[in-house]
């Protein structure tokens, strides 16, 4: 069956308040905490059945609370209900669950710790909580209705997301004018003089460098400072020396497109500033500040160019495929 990334919902966390501020939670003989909310209506969950739910996953860090994510709106998930045993997995509460049920598992993550060394993600903390929250949808009794459901149910979010993309497709051809202004401005008011690519990159040359152009199909081998525009706020660097150039085949989509239109104005030895608009960079998708429609700044300086069999480069963390 098909899985869904996981973002939080009103829906979900309207759920997860109403389960978690009345207490009352029981526990699976794994320790695994628990609580069902349901008016014992509906169909219930037996062996070899098919639950079909909403899920939302979030992550409690002491007086922080993080979402990983939630269906709730998008494609919802399945699962078979069977004897898992004491797993310390939500899995666990599934022959509990009846069709219109609502439930929320409780895990610490010291207790996955001990049970999967080295297997959780960095971000997980000993002390944290996990806390997943789950709305029943249907329950169904033979595999050949589930798979019809996920089937109907996978067309459904095709034509969302479609939707969905070409609503932020026309919203960012509306931010393309005043993206492109905005940096402009910034160009004259602080006096800095570039070159314009012709998608809309500004370059502004420091020093060209007396090398080997940067061409399409050369292999150039980079030093950077990426940051925000305009805030100029850092994420991402190896100009101090503390990883190797980043390798960038020239022209190839490795990149975003601001960065092979920006890096073709350069000779070997060149430095620069790249002014790029978002819709040179990352587009509707999220940036590096993890928002679409990001505007950026990358200081550059071009160590060496050298002839490319193949390409082989990757953009400096988040790397979203090149926009192209």
């Amino acid at each position: 069956m098909k899985r869904t990334k996981f973002l939080l919902g009103s829906l979900a966390m309207a759920l997860l308040l109403a389960a978690c501020s009345g207490g009352g939670y029981k526990k699976t003989k794994s320790g695994l905490l628990y609580k069902v909310i349901s008016d014992g209506k509906g169909k219930p969950a037996e062996r070899g059945h098919i639950l079909k739910f909403h899920v939302a996953q979030r992550i409690k860090s002491g007086s922080k609370d993080s979402l990983l994510g939630e269906t709730f709106g998008k494609m919802p998930s399945y699962a078979k209900v069977d004897s898992v045993g004491s797993t310390y997995n939500p899995a666990e509460i599934f022959p509990l669950l009846r069709k219109g049920d609502s439930a929320v598992v409780v895990l610490m993550a010291d207790t996955l710790f001990a049970k999967n060394p080295g297997g959780l993600p960095p971000f997980i903390k000993k002390k944290d909580q996990i806390i997943i929250s789950f709305k029943v949808i249907d329950v169904f009794t033979s595999d050949s209705t589930a798979q019809a459901d996920n089937m109907a149910e996978g067309s459904k979010e095709q034509a969302r997301q479609m939707a969905e993309q070409q609503k932020a497709a026309a919203e960012g051809e509306k931010l393309r004018g005043p993206a492109v202004k905005e940096i402009e401005d910034y160009l004259a008011k602080n006096n800095i003089k570039t070159e314009k690519t012709l998608n809309g990159t500004f370059v502004q040359i420091k020093e060209l460098g007396t090398g080997p152009q940067a061409d399409s199909g050369k292999k150039v081998m980079v030093k950077y400072t990426g940051k925000l525009f305009p805030s100029g706020k850092e994420f991402e660097s190896n100009m101090d020396g503390s990883r190797p150039p980043l390798d960038v085949v020239v022209g190839t989509g490795s990149v975003i497109r601001g960065w092979d239109e920006g890096l073709a104005k350069f000779k070997k030895g060149g430095k620069g500033t790249l002014y790029i608009p978002f819709f040179e960079a990352y587009g509707d998708r999220p940036g590096p500040g993890q928002k679409p429609h990001e505007s950026l700044i990358f200081d550059i300086e071009i160590v060496d160019v050298t002839d490319a069999n193949a390409p082989q480069a990757n953009m400096p963390p988040p790397p979203p495929p090149a926009n192209r």
